[in-house]
């Protein structure tokens, strides 16, 4: 039986993590958020606000911030990794002399990495072999979990008792994780909702209509599925938390980063100019490019993904990518086995 989890670390102090220290703090957890930037830490220590991700909600006295990853690992039995996927290879190799055997890691956030077409948990097999890893993902906006509002997501590992002792440790009424067995299949739908949000929020701002919007949602779902099956998840899964509900809520809200984003690129923004007004990763911008090449190495039919790699990466005009989507060939909804 897995020892009940008192103490976490969390790794990244972006508005996700921070989001997610709140969490596990309202849960009973005596937490260290990590954050790289030392005023980023010395603010949380002193104001108790995250100003740069997190404006304008007070933070728990109770968090405390180091940006030292040795001292915010040290105790941790568990540690939650929030940091960007193109990040997570170093930061996790860093952190990992400060792991102990058997110690839960929990991804938490959602991409591919490019050059590899490696998933978070890939990453983290490779740089902390010896922990055991788990993913959180779902249908979530970092300030309203901040602030306490309901929200579902789902927890997955391929360890049973890991499963459920973080389940245990991090749940609330208002903080409620679902177990699930298929760590792929959760990664997948994370990594690929980013790309399609970008789409979606493109169809919003070229004023393409509603029945545009829910249109590329189904067929970005068949995408997602596809890959997941070929990474060997379980479709079941992308009918869950971390597929249909996360893609239905970042498609659908101009507060969602990449949707709002698509959204300034549909009505004719320059990419790097909406990049460098912001501060917090829009992580389907490197996804596009990361999961376009993890679909050309499986063989796996992604045209949704490819137009939104090919417009980011200036290769092709927003109005010609639509043009070619609408002129692919009739075919059946559901694929035959």
């Amino acid at each position: 039986m897995t020892a009940a989890i008192r103490r976490v670390a969390v790794i990244g102090a972006g508005a996700w993590g921070t989001a997610l220290a709140m969490t596990a703090v309202r849960a009973g957890l005596e937490v260290k958020l990590w954050a790289r930037n030392r005023g980023t830490a010395a603010a949380i220590n002193t104001d108790h606000e995250n100003a740069v991700y997190l404006p304008g909600i007070v933070l728990e006295p109770a968090i405390v911030a180091s940006s030292d990853l040795r001292d915010a690992a040290a105790g941790a039995e568990a540690i939650l990794l929030v940091v960007p996927t193109q990040h997570l290879r170093e930061i996790s190799a860093g952190l990992s002399r400060h792991v102990p055997a058997g110690t839960p890691v929990i991804l938490c956030s959602k991409g591919v990495e490019i050059g590899t077409g490696a998933l978070a948990g890939e990453i983290v097999a490779a740089t902390i072999p010896q922990a055991k890893w788990a993913v959180l993902s779902g249908p979530t906006f970092a300030a309203e979990v901040a602030r306490g509002l309901p929200t579902a997501v789902t927890l997955a590992a391929e360890d049973d008792a890991v499963g459920r002792a973080l389940v245990t440790a991090l749940g609330t009424e208002s903080f409620r994780p679902y177990l699930s067995d298929d760590p792929i299949g959760c990664e997948i739908g994370g990594a690929v909702k980013n790309v399609l949000a970008i789409a979606c929020g493109i169809v919003w701002g070229r004023g393409l209509g509603d029945n545009a919007r829910a249109a590329l949602v189904t067929r970005g779902l068949a995408e997602i599925t596809r890959l997941a099956l070929a990474k060997g998840a379980r479709p079941a899964t992308l009918m869950g938390l971390s597929g249909i509900g996360d893609l239905v809520l970042t498609c659908g809200a101009e507060q969602s980063r990449n949707c709002s984003l698509g959204i300034a690129l549909g009505r004719g923004r320059d990419l790097a100019a909406v990049l460098a007004e912001r501060h917090s990763v829009a992580e389907g911008v490197p996804s596009a490019r990361a999961v376009s090449e993890l679909a050309a190495m499986l063989g796996v039919d992604m045209p949704i993904v490819n137009a939104v790699d090919a417009i980011l990466a200036g290769r092709i005009a927003i109005d010609d990518a639509i043009r070619s989507l609408l002129a692919r060939p009739f075919k059946t909804e559901h694929e035959k086995p």
